[in-house]
């Protein structure tokens, strides 16, 4: 009984990976859901059955990975270590997601976090979720007295998150060297620029 389940959550995947490749290849404004059916190979009405719109597509991606950070960022703040190696671990989270799945996040960066007239905003609250989180690091560790108190946390954090995403922006239009070495020099430097900005 469990075959015929399974098949439809394949599908809805194949579908969603496929329309990652296609938003990333042509931008999401300038595709149509016939696209992301022959991308994935199945047939147009098949993806309104599980999608009411290309739209949908984009939130289910949003919102797929972005739940995945938002729990990444609350496991690692739950670690009872300093707030460097916190903030080590979620910039390390982030580039990596990149660096294991580029065309994915191009679409969430491109498409979402920076599409502030469009999905941005529709998602804002979401967006903003990490942020607060972050911030939440760095009020624990000025409390401490690991962190300085003169910065503002909600400043520090979007700091933080906004140097990660320019970063990021930089390799998906390649004007910053991508590669193996770039990808941990670029946790390294982000890292030792905010911690040490902030070090009490």
């Amino acid at each position: 009984m469990a075959a015929p389940r399974q098949a439809s959550v394949d599908k809805r995947r194949l579908i969603l990976d496929a329309a990652v490749r296609v938003f990333a290849r042509q931008g999401f404004h300038m595709c149509r859901v016939s696209d992301i059916a022959d991308e994935a190979g199945v047939a147009y009405g098949l993806v309104y059955h599980y999608f009411q719109s290309k739209d949908q597509v984009l939130d289910t991606l949003f919102l797929e990975r972005w739940d995945v950070l938002l729990d990444a960022i609350r496991e690692t703040d739950a670690h009872d270590i300093p707030a460097r190696q916190k903030l080590e671990a979620i910039a390390g989270f982030i580039i990596d997601s990149y660096r294991h799945d580029p065309d994915l996040m191009k679409v969430i960066i491109v498409e979402v976090t920076r599409a502030a007239n469009s999905f941005g905003a529709a998602h804002l609250g979401k967006i903003t979720e990490a942020y607060g989180l972050i911030q939440g690091v760095v009020e624990k560790a000025q409390q401490s007295g690991e962190f300085r108190t003169e910065i503002p946390a909600e400043f520090a954090a979007a700091t933080f998150y906004g140097a990660l995403e320019q970063v990021l922006t930089g390799w998906i239009f390649g004007t910053l060297e991508e590669g193996e070495d770039a990808y941990d020099r670029a946790k390294a430097h982000l890292v030792e620029t905010i911690s040490d900005g902030l070090a009490a």
